[in-house]
């Protein structure tokens, strides 16, 4: 017996040891290794991020040749006319079909200063470290380059999680990923150190027939649960689910799902920005903005 155990104390862990992972890394690794054939048929929800993100990108009016398309799936990003693209993805198959290079967006993946644009669409909501994919990305690029993103969360997947904790209302199991809302994600932006930073949401309602074909298109686009040591879903309780997805349904028998998209847009300093009033520095009274007029 060691001489810890012998005297009833508990070994320590270093202040500074990374936390645990969220998600289960080798598993999504694979699963986007799965869904790569077919993807296509399932892309609905990442065409949707990259509509939004494209009409951003409309009103920005400056030039980009160096871009990164960071979660690129099968490369499905238009680039800017003349822009060298590289894309990185964390499955293999994905970045072998977009012609690319297999990386995670939590580890580091590129040099220092190298892109003047970094897009992400549907992958940052299962990474585990994402301030520190978001600190990476602000590092990799140039001064006064531009991050566009989105990703999943919000209410995301509401009716899924509440059918779910209706159906295991005894012991219920964590099942659906934790999601980061829009205020939080606008924080993140700011302590990555990026400027002007913006963070908005649209949502998209997508109607099903049944909690199968909604189960279906999350298998097919790689959104099904990536948490760690799952516990095993029940035929009981997976048919009590289906029931509570069925009820509620609409006059066509149809039930919606919620889809939350986080949009993200931020800047890498530069002097050359517009900068935000000193505080203290204005000439106009609030007192007086809100006195009557006569």
């Amino acid at each position: 017996m060691s001489r810890a155990r012998r005297h009833g104390t508990s070994r320590r862990v270093p202040s500074d040891a990374p936390p645990p992972d969220i998600f289960d890394r080798n598993r999504r690794r694979l699963r986007r290794d799965r869904i790569a054939s077919e993807f296509g048929r399932f892309d609905f929800i990442r065409a949707w991020m990259l509509d939004g993100i494209a009409e951003r990108l409309d009103g920005v009016t400056r030039e980009f040749t160096d871009v990164l398309e960071l979660g690129c799936f099968d490369g499905g990003f238009v680039a800017p006319p003349g822009a060298i693209v590289t894309r990185i993805d964390a499955g293999a198959r994905f970045a072998a079909q977009a012609g690319g290079v297999q990386a995670e967006e939590d580890r580091p993946h590129s040099p220092e200063a190298s892109y003047d644009l970094v897009v992400s669409a549907g992958v940052l909501d299962s990474v585990n470290d994402l301030p520190g994919a978001l600190a990476l990305i602000r590092r990799s690029l140039r001064p006064d380059g531009l991050f566009m993103g989105a990703f999943l969360g919000g209410s995301t997947l509401s009716t899924l999680r509440a059918v779910l904790l209706e159906a295991e209302a005894d012991r219920p199991a964590a099942r659906v990923h934790p999601q980061v809302d829009v205020r939080s994600a606008g924080d993140l932006l700011m302590r990555a150190g990026f400027a002007l930073p913006v963070a908005d949401v649209e949502t998209l309602n997508v109607r099903y027939a049944s909690l199968f074909d909604l189960i279906g298109d999350l298998r097919g686009m790689g959104a099904t649960s990536l948490l760690p040591d799952p516990a095993p879903l029940r035929r009981d309780t997976v048919a009590r689910a289906a029931a509570g997805f069925a009820a509620r349904a609409d006059a066509e028998g149809r039930t919606a799902e919620r889809f939350d998209a986080i949009f993200l847009t931020g800047w890498a300093p530069d002097p050359s920005q517009p900068k935000p009033a000193r505080r203290g520095s204005g000439t106009a009274s609030l007192a007086d903005a809100l006195r009557p007029r006569d």
